[in-house]
């Protein structure tokens, strides 16, 4: 949001916006793919959280998927391989399809942080 330039601001209040009214209808449109882009890398670094999750739950029942696919190796034991590859296909669908929902977005943040204004 620094990197807004102050005129804009200016030019919004000289035409008689509120400041709510530069917030919402200024700022934030020039923000929302940058925050778009933030939310998405926050929900897939969330997504692929080994460790975090085991500090803070403790049924079994709510661990995350990443911890499912650890515990269905065995190496003691022979693992079902293909059952395994399944699960970690499965497992991607969630960020592949929020990728392609939200990929316009996503160029976009990542195109306009090297733009100085």
């Amino acid at each position: 949001m620094k990197g807004i330039p102050r005129d804009l601001d200016e030019a919004a209040r000289v035409d008689g916006c509120s400041i709510y009214g530069i917030f919402l209808k200024i700022i934030l449109p020039l923000v929302k793919p940058a925050l778009v882009t933030s939310a998405i890398f926050s929900f897939m670094w969330r997504w692929d959280d080994f460790l975090s999750p085991l500090i803070y739950i403790s049924d079994p029942m709510q661990y995350p998927v990443s911890y499912a696919l650890k515990m269905f190796s065995d190496p003691t034991v022979g693992s079902d391989w293909g059952a395994m590859f399944a699960m970690a296909t499965l497992s991607l669908i969630p960020i592949f399809l929020i990728f392609l929902t939200m990929q316009k977005y996503l160029v976009e943040g990542i195109a306009s942080t090297g733009i100085k204004g």
